[in-house]
């Protein structure tokens, strides 16, 4: 699976590329058909402190997942997105097996 990612207004340290490629891999473990993925790291102009966005899309054979999550921080936010895409790829999973 290839990971790309962006940062939207502001420059991204390697730490935070790191926590949010490792996230990203874990996905793989719930299911091995993710192709690529595609996340967004984005400041929000606004004036609360609740002001980072993290998006991911995943890519994979015959369907797309998709998430994004506003927090403090850009960890915290990737952490929901990554949970919100176990629940749908859960969801999916479940479904395929009841139609087969």
């Amino acid at each position: 699976m290839t990971i790309n990612i962006q940062s939207v207004h502001f420059t991204a340290d390697k730490k935070l590329l790191n926590f949010v490629n490792e996230k990203v891999e874990k996905l793989n473990t719930f299911y091995d058909g993710i192709i690529n993925s595609e996340v967004t790291l984005r400041l929000d102009k606004s004036s609360t402190s609740d002001n980072k966005i993290s998006e991911i899309k995943l890519l994979c054979r015959g369907h797309e997942f998709f998430s994004k999550r506003q927090c403090e921080t850009f960890e915290e936010a990737t952490d929901l997105v990554c949970e919100a895409l176990r629940n749908q790829i859960k969801k999916h999973k479940d479904k395929r097996v009841v139609q087969h």
